[in-house]
């Protein structure tokens, strides 16, 4: 729905998106590109909770002595800051197949706009790996990691209003004597903290969702400020809120399931670890 509403046309709101997916594409439309994203979601964020939680240790180590020491705001600002730029390595190719199995149907209403052989409407690619393999060969690796400057601008900005908010909420909900948050705290916490970030995101992202849909059938952006740029000369500054209630909405059961199931896991590794030591 994100996509479509974000870089599609003819979708209006979320539920008039809801229903024209379902009456044209039934069931199977609301999981188009889920495969590629779902065999990689593990090692993404493994990777990003493990740079950002191992970047607070060494600035631990650096400005303080000590690896365990807590973070300081700045100390967690430039651990979001590095792991959002990690992010976008493993991100961008992920995201860009996702997009484009998602937007592939969609027919493009543009008047005076030479379209490739391809008729929109029909699928361009047959799935996640002949798609990144087509776009490999006909663009690059540049192809492939198109989208890199929005997402750059997405997730550095994201991920400190990602873990810094989590961070201060757990910290607030947790009672007093406490040595670590309780699961619902966790819970609550991962889930205001991934709502605050994806509305905060929303303009970017939409964005980032242009630039990465466009060119399954025509080129329309030469880059990250000429999509701005055209997007809102075309649609006006509502065009950067598509899509603002789905990633809200979506933002906190996804990011609260996140955050409890890393620190559980960190919990009962450590558990492990001490009865071993023992």
């Amino acid at each position: 729905l994100q996509t479509r509403l974000q870089a599609g046309q003819g979708y209006g709101n979320t539920l008039k998106c809801v229903l024209t997916v379902y009456r044209n594409e039934s069931v199977a439309g609301f999981f188009k590109g889920m495969s590629f994203p779902l065999a990689s979601i593990g090692i993404y964020s493994s990777v990003v909770f493990g740079v950002f939680s191992n970047t607070q240790r060494l600035l631990g180590q650096l400005r303080h002595g000590d690896p365990a020491s807590a973070p300081s705001l700045t100390d967690m600002t430039v651990a979001s800051t590095v792991a959002g730029v990690v992010s976008v390595g493993i991100g961008t190719p992920v995201e860009l197949v996702k997009i484009r199995l998602q937007m592939q149907t969609q027919p493009y209403a543009k008047a005076n706009v030479k379209l490739k052989p391809t008729a929109p409407g029909f699928a361009v690619y047959r799935g996640p790996i002949h798609c990144f393999r087509t776009i490999l060969q006909k663009e690059g690796i540049a192809g492939v990691y198109r989208g890199t400057v929005a997402m750059l601008l997405r997730d550095v900005p994201g991920y400190c209003v990602y873990f810094i908010p989590y961070a201060m909420f757990c910290d607030w909900i947790t009672p007093d004597g406490s040595i670590s948050p309780n699961p619902f705290s966790i819970w609550l916490a991962g889930g205001v903290a991934g709502a605050i970030s994806w509305a905060l995101c929303t303009p970017m992202d939409v964005v980032k969702s242009r630039l990465q849909a466009d060119g399954v059938y025509l080129n329309q952006y030469k880059g990250t400020l000429d999509c701005i740029l055209q997007s809102y000369q075309n649609e006006g500054l509502k065009v950067f809120f598509r899509g603002l209630t789905v990633n809200t909405v979506r933002g906190f059961p996804s990011s609260a399931a996140t955050f409890l199931g890393y620190e559980l896991s960190l919990k009962a590794m450590k558990r492990c670890q001490t009865e071993t030591n023992s």
